[in-house]
């Protein structure tokens, strides 16, 4: 067998089992868009197939009449993009001074921080809860908001795709009467769009599936987000499978439309910064 036909071979091979791997990935999301559209009395009846025998939206229709399902989405939008900008903000100033800025402990202060890594959310939960009932945001959207504007994961991301920018860039900057807020606006941040680019989608994903904190800090229904949202639909009508499915098809929509539209821009700024 020449070399020739051995690539192709090759090439057949892999082509199949991507297709493979694919269809695994892909089927639990194609599985969801079956039963949001399959009828109550179907899936009772245990007539359940690869498709609906006879696709209706009655489980969308009555989703949004029983429950303030726009108004979670809403929650989980506002709560995502601000978290996320201020994400970005926090992480690509600390990254700049961990990076580009000497000053002594700047190693410690990096360790440090990175080391908050290997913490479990939960071990820190207890003392954040009773944080933000003493700064009295129980019950906010702040008190989703502010804990995790704190990324120690997005501080590392930046300073290791800052050290990466030259040092004589800063250094001649700061020589011609450049302060750093102008160093930093005007040479590091279009210098690092790539990074803001993973670390806004990064955080932005991060928030939108965040369940845990969320069903702890908010109490009322109106401020519940679409995870916690789901949970409480359950909870009312467990054997509502058509209905859990279609918010559940709701709430991974905007995700995977966003990650499609901008999946140049994200696999970019990964292969860039370093993220394996």
């Amino acid at each position: 067998m020449s070399a020739a036909v051995r690539e192709r071979v090759g090439l057949v091979v892999r082509l199949l089992l991507a297709l493979v791997l694919a269809a695994v990935l892909l089927f639990p999301l194609y599985w969801m868009v079956v039963v949001a559209f399959t009828s109550r009395a179907e899936l009772l009846g245990g007539g359940l197939r690869l498709w609906p025998g006879a696709p209706t939206t009655d489980n969308f229709t009555t989703l949004f009449d029983s429950y303030p399902v726009l108004t979670w989405f809403g929650n989980s939008v506002a709560i995502a993009l601000v978290s996320s900008l201020l994400i970005v903000a926090t992480s690509t100033m600390a990254g700049y001074a961990l990076a580009q800025l000497r000053f002594r402990g700047s190693g410690a202060v990096f360790l440090v921080a990175l080391s908050t890594l290997m913490v479990p959310v939960q071990v820190i939960m207890v003392a954040q809860f009773k944080l933000v009932i003493s700064l009295g945001l129980y019950g906010t959207y702040w008190a989703v908001i502010l804990p995790a504007v704190a990324s120690a994961f997005g501080v590392f991301l930046a300073r290791q795709s800052i050290l990466d920018i030259p040092r004589e860039l800063v250094e001649a900057a700061r020589i011609d009467g450049a302060g750093h807020a102008r160093v930093f606006f005007g040479i590091v941040l279009p210098l690092s769009r790539p990074l803001l680019a993973v670390l806004f989608f990064m955080s932005l994903l991060q928030s939108w599936n965040d369940f845990a904190w969320p069903l702890i800090a908010l109490k009322e229904n109106r401020l519940f987000t679409a995870p916690v949202g789901l949970l409480y639909l359950q909870g009312q009508y467990g054997s509502d499978y058509g209905g859990t499915m279609a918010f559940a098809l709701l709430s991974v929509l905007p995700m995977v439309l966003l990650f499609l539209v901008f999946q140049r821009y994200f696999v970019q700024g990964v292969s860039r910064t370093g993220v394996k």
